[in-house]
C-alpha cells in the first residue's frame, strides 16, 4: 500500500501544531508556576542569533499552511506574525489547523508533480511538489518545532520527548 500525498501532509501537519500548542501550555504553566511573566519566554532564543520562540513557533504554523496549499495548488492565506502572548500563539496555531482542515486529499493528491516556486530573499527556489513536502516543508515544520521545544527545555520546563511526539 502506497502512502498519498495527503496522507504524508496535512494529517502530519495538524499533528506536529497539536503537539506543539501542548508544549507551548507546558511552557505557559511552568512560568506561571514559577512566577514570571509567560511572556518571557516567548522572547527566549537559543542563542542570540537564532530566531525567539514565538517566531519559531510562527514560522512553524506558516510552514504547514504554505506548504499544504501550495501542493493544492492554491494561494495560501496570509496570517500577521504580530503575537505577543501565548493565547495569541494558540489561536494562530487553531487557526492554522482550521485552514489545514479546509484541504481536501482530491485538493493535494496527485500534487508530486506540481511545479513550485518559491520566491526567497537569495533568489527563488524551484521544486516539484514531492520534493517541495519531503526535502522543504517537513523539514522546515520539524526543525521549527523542535527549536521550539528546545526553547522551552531549555528554560526548565519539564518537558521530553513524548511531549513533542504527543504519546
Amino acid at each position: 500500500m502506497s502512502i498519498t500525498m495527503y496522507q504524508a501532509s496535512v494529517p502530519v501537519f495538524v499533528r506536529a501544531l497539536t503537539n506543539l500548542r501542548a508544549v507551548l501550555q507546558k511552557g505557559e504553566a511552568f512560568a506561571v508556576e514559577k512566577g514570571f511573566a509567560p511572556e518571557v519566554l516567548l522572547q527566549t532564543r537559543l542563542i542570540a542569533d537564532m530566531l525567539p520562540l514565538s517566531r519559531q513557533v510562527q514560522i512553524a504554523a506558516d510552514m504547514a499552511k504554505n506548504g499544504s496549499y501550495r501542493l493544492a495548488g492554491l494561494e495560501p492565506p496570509k496570517i500577521e506574525d504580530d503575537e505577543t502572548t501565548f493565547a495569541q500563539l494558540y489561536s494562530r496555531l487553531e487557526r492554522t489547523i482550521e485552514l489545514l482542515n479546509q484541504l481536501t486529499a482530491q485538493q493535494i493528491d496527485g500534487s508530486e508533480t506540481r511545479d513550485i516556486t518559491l520566491k526567497m530573499r537569495t533568489g527563488e527556489l524551484q521544486f516539484k511538489g514531492q520534493a517541495y513536502l519531503l526535502d522543504f516543508v517537513l523539514p522546515n515544520l520539524f526543525f521549527h518545532a523542535t527549536t521550539t521545544y528546545a526553547i522551552l527545555r531549555e528554560a526548565g520546563v519539564p518537558i521530553g520527548k513524548m511531549d513533542y511526539m504527543g504519546v
